[in-house]
């Protein structure tokens, strides 16, 4: 699938950031904010960029940003709210705090797109990453009936689509590296410096 046009970007940046204590969105890596490098690495892929959260300080962004249909109902809440208002079938879904994501990974993603897949995924150091996936529009159905049966557990939610796994070669692991931490973001920050 190569058409811009069939594919939505769609960013999660409405956790709590609990572990963090501030906001991932707008930590900064060399001079930009993580939602910036995200941006810049799913745009040449995408028509359309949503960004999931309820903080209108992503307003400065110039994109379509939406509120969580569902408040406090966790990362299963955003995929849905982006699904929902998403106008594509296809939509690259990714969470805020993969700073290093680059455009060569989300291209793997979006070539996997096929008819019979609802979901794919990228593997990373033997875990699976539902925050840097393709979904299918349609899988927003099946996520709302679990949100209202009280599910919240995106990975739960994930093994009832028929979902295509791509496991990532060494190479590109860094890429795919989430920061939750304040120690991480250090490490994260010695390492690009080297």
């Amino acid at each position: 699938m190569e058409h811009k046009t069939d594919i939505t970007g769609i960013i999660l940046a409405g956790g709590k950031s609990s572990r963090m204590g501030t906001d991932k969105g707008f930590l900064k890596l060399d001079g930009e904010t993580f939602i910036s490098h995200i941006i810049n690495a799913v745009k040449p892929l995408v028509n359309d960029i949503i960004i999931v959260s309820n903080n209108p300080e992503y307003d400065r962004f110039n994109l379509k940003r939406i509120e969580d249909i569902m408040m406090d109902a966790g990362p299963l809440a955003g995929l849905y709210s982006g699904l929902y208002h998403s106008k594509t079938e296809n939509n690259i879904v990714l969470s805020c705090d993969v700073p290093l994501i680059n455009t060569t990974v989300l291209k793997k993603l979006s070539r996997q797109a096929a008819k019979d897949v609802d979901i794919v995924q990228i593997e990373s150091n033997n875990k699976t990453m539902p925050l840097i996936a393709l979904y299918k529009k349609h899988c927003m159905h099946q996520c709302l009936e679990l949100l209202e049966t009280g599910e919240r557990r995106l990975r739960f939610a994930v093994s009832q689509f028929k979902t295509k796994t791509i496991v990532l070669d060494q190479h590109l692991h860094r890429y795919v590296k989430n920061i939750n931490t304040i120690n991480q973001l250090n490490a994260l920050k010695n390492e690009v410096k080297h």
